[in-house]
């Protein structure tokens, strides 16, 4: 059985990490680099870099902060925020990212998937997904989840993976920052129904969350961010957590 993994989520602003709850609000909770080395030592399995500030002020992810994380980090990483083409990508994964992750731009371009896809492999390609519960069904979020789109989690999902897509991380604006919970059943129909792995995100406040997204809702992995960068949920205790709770994790 292939393990479940856990990951740090580090959404950064004006280079600093910062945290705030339904996307707003935000909070500085620190330098990106330190506190992803830090992760790594605690036995984190991949890591999550989203510059959330991109694609809104237009500007590209700074390979800089790519190459110091590369550099200083040992585990697997991804990164994403105004991503928009296939010459901005090979910049990211040339500086020493592992994968990339793309939004708004693949969801006013799909092509985009198809393409990183064929030049890249779908292994380093990740959709991530914002979605929220509009008039009772899923919709999908561009531009840090200021924009309602016209597409539907679950067939945008679909087509992503169809087009190339390596993985899907699913953010539950709903969820997002409130500490109540994964969005499992959304996660679990997704899980159900994409050939690839689902990372499940938004809504983490204590160990029994991750357990219930990583079995229930059938999550290949869950990803947290203020939970971890408060001190709130130490992850060697959470894999401990999990483990003896029958989760096959790494330790």
């Amino acid at each position: 059985m292939l393990t479940k993994r856990i990951i740090p989520c580090l959404d950064i602003k004006d280079g600093k990490t910062v945290k705030g709850i339904n996307f707003i609000n935000l909070r500085d909770a620190g330098d990106p680099v330190e506190l992803g080395a830090r992760y790594a030592e605690l036995g984190a399995d991949e890591l999550v870099f989203l510059d959330i500030a991109a694609t809104l002020e237009r500007r590209k992810t700074l390979t800089e902060l790519v190459k110091r994380i590369a550099r200083d980090i040992n585990i697997p990483f991804t990164v994403g925020g105004g991503i928009d083409s296939a010459s901005a990508v090979e910049d990211l994964l040339n500086s020493g990212a592992d994968k990339i992750t793309i939004n708004s731009s693949a969801v006013k371009n799909p092509g985009l998937i198809d393409e990183l896809a064929v030049r890249f492999g779908s292994q380093c390609v990740v959709l991530s997904i914002d979605a929220k519960r509009i008039n009772g069904v899923e919709k999908v979020f561009t531009n840090g989840g200021r924009n309602e789109s016209e597409k539907f989690l679950l067939l945008w999902a679909k087509e992503a993976v169809e087009r190339g897509a390596g993985e899907i991380l699913l953010t539950s604006m709903d969820a997002d920052g409130t500490k109540n919970g994964f969005a499992v059943v959304t996660t679990r129909t997704l899980s159900e129904i994409l050939p690839v792995p689902v990372v499940a995100s938004g809504g983490a406040g204590k160990e029994e969350h991750f357990f219930d997204v990583l079995t229930k809702g059938k999550a290949d992995a869950a990803l947290a961010a203020s939970v971890f960068h408060f001190g709130e949920i130490k992850i060697p205790e959470l894999k401990k957590f999990l483990k003896n709770k029958g989760v096959p994790v790494r330790i």
